[in-house]
């Protein structure tokens, strides 16, 4: 894969990212439920007793769904003249209510709520920008790795044809036995150089792998786009450029914004609890009680209260106030607690957003600059490699001034390879702190 391919198939494949869409969608959802108080409840019920009723009519139990309200009455008497006999008492309704006006305590709820879908999505911003970083590393690595190992193979067959020519020479008496061990001493380490570096490039490739998601066991790097192989040596930007764009758009800075968001919300929420709350009301009964009624004997409804055949209906405008509640207060206290905490958060979070800013612009200046000193030094090692080799094969020179040459080529390609993941990286980890994808940069 390009390095673009990599990033587009783990925005699509990676489980992490799946995962943390999945938690924004929730807490959207999540967002509705507060608003949904807006809408009219419908409720229906219907009941049968058996049992007294003394100094009352139908009897029932209120319950949620339905407002019920109370109807006549029936005989009253003393405790002398109080009948234990039973009667019937039925009742089937169905009513409605709807929300008039609130004092803001459903829009409070719902601020929480926003403040917590806030959250999600910048905490699935922050998913999304490690999963970048992660698969622009592991890209990088297997670039770096097959670098590594181009030039431990070159230098293992330079190594080979060195060999050959000190056993050639050997054999003619023109050099030292010990110019011959020594070449051979270089081919055996050269050799464990390419099994490490070909251990690491697959290490590379597994990891490319994981990043993005991939189900294969490994992935490699593509180097078909010279614009995703190619290093960007170009300056940095300034470092105070970097912290006005983290202090923007750092996820965990967006974080802890909307945490203590939620927090100011949710004080709020609590305490418009304790505000009126206003509804309408409205519901179409029939009921019956068999319980003699104050009217007399006469007026006992058909069935004798088992047929809920008396037809009521109401339509009312109802205020609900809770003028003092001690666990309101309470909470709202815990409310402004969490509220104070969530705000010195916040200011942790700046605080390491600017640190981590700060270092990673340092590293990557450093990085940068370190780079043309790292190809200029690949460059001088290859020409003193070039003219060791041409005395040695002159007889002019020997396999230690040789094997030197091709010590200092060799490391100085490899520290060009690190460097250069070195520079991928410290770019890559810079976008990632100031917030910014690599589509941005």
């Amino acid at each position: 894969m390009t390095l673009q391919q990599a990033l587009s198939y783990a925005r699509d494949h990676q489980p992490q990212i799946r995962s943390a869409v999945a938690e924004v969608q929730a807490r959207v959802a999540d967002a509705a439920v507060p608003r949904a108080q807006w809408l009219p409840q419908v409720g229906a019920t219907a009941q049968l007793f058996v049992g007294t009723a003394n100094n009352s009519t139908a009897s029932y139990l209120g319950v949620s769904e339905l407002d019920l309200p109370r109807i006549g009455g029936s005989r009253s008497t003393t405790a002398a003249s109080a009948g234990f006999a039973p009667s019937a008492s039925t009742i089937v309704g169905i009513g409605v209510d709807q929300e008039i006006f609130d004092f803001g305590r459903i829009s409070a709820q719902a601020a929480v709520a926003d403040a917590a879908a806030a959250m999600a999505r910048a905490g699935a911003a922050a998913v999304d920008l490690d999963v970048e970083l992660a698969v622009e590393e592991a890209y990088h690595s297997v670039l770096a790795g097959r670098q590594v190992l181009r030039a431990t193979e070159d230098a293992l067959v330079r190594a080979e044809t060195h060999r050959d020519y000190a056993r050639a020479g050997t054999k003619s008496g023109m050099r030292p036995p010990i110019e011959l061990t020594r070449a051979e001493a270089d081919v055996a380490q050269l050799r464990v150089g390419v099994v490490r570096a070909e251990a690491g490039l697959h290490i590379g490739r597994a990891a490319l792998a994981a990043a993005t998601g991939a189900d294969a066991a490994e992935v490699d790097a593509a180097e078909a786009d010279a614009a995703d192989t190619a290093v960007d040596s170009s300056p940095g930007p300034a470092l105070a450029a970097v912290l006005q764009i983290a202090s923007q758009h750092n996820p965990a800075i967006a974080a802890a914004a909307a945490k203590l968001r939620a927090q100011h919300a949710a004080v709020a929420a609590v305490t418009r609890e304790l505000l009126p709350n206003v509804f309408a009301s409205a519901s179409l009964t029939g009921r019956a009680g068999g319980a003699t009624p104050s009217s007399g004997p006469g007026d006992v409804p058909y069935g004798a209260g088992w047929l809920p055949d008396v037809v009521n209906w109401h339509v009312g405008l109802v205020l609900q106030w809770n003028l003092f509640d001690g666990t309101i207060l309470a909470r709202r206290t815990a409310a402004k607690a969490r509220e104070r905490v969530a705000a010195a958060d916040l200011d942790v979070a700046r605080s390491s957003v600017t640190l981590a800013t700060t270092r990673g612009a340092l590293e990557l200046d450093a990085a940068l600059q370190a780079l043309p000193a790292l190809q200029s030094a690949v460059e001088a090692a290859r020409a003193n490699q070039t003219q060791a080799e041409a005395r040695f094969k002159a007889g002019l020179g020997n396999i230690v001034e040789l094997a030197d040459a091709e010590g200092l080529l060799t490391s100085s390609q490899l520290q060009l390879a690190v460097g250069q993941f070195a520079a991928a990286r410290a770019r890559a980890s810079l976008a990632r702190v100031i917030g910014q994808a690599v589509a941005h940069r």
